[in-house]
């Protein structure tokens, strides 16, 4: 996939795993393309922090399917 080929010019070890975890939750949420990437990038790192996690968006249902229940989402 696109995605993986962009795996290695990721620097650094900690940002390869983001850049996987966020080309899982791309996958998962069945999702592509650069906008869905930022998106993609921003939940994966509200995911990793300590619940309870909220997060504002312009985008409800692209980010619930990236985040499911695990992240209060709020419309902007």
């Amino acid at each position: 996939m696109r995605r993986n080929r962009l795996l290695p010019r990721v620097k650094g070890a900690r940002h390869r795993g983001v850049a996987k975890a966020t080309a899982r939750l791309l996958r998962d949420a069945g999702l592509h393309g650069h906008k869905h990437a930022v998106d993609a990038t921003v939940a994966e790192t509200a995911l990793r922090r300590p619940g309870p996690v909220g997060m504002t968006t312009s985008d409800l249902d692209d980010t619930a399917g990236l985040c499911g229940d695990r992240i209060r989402l709020r419309s902007v």
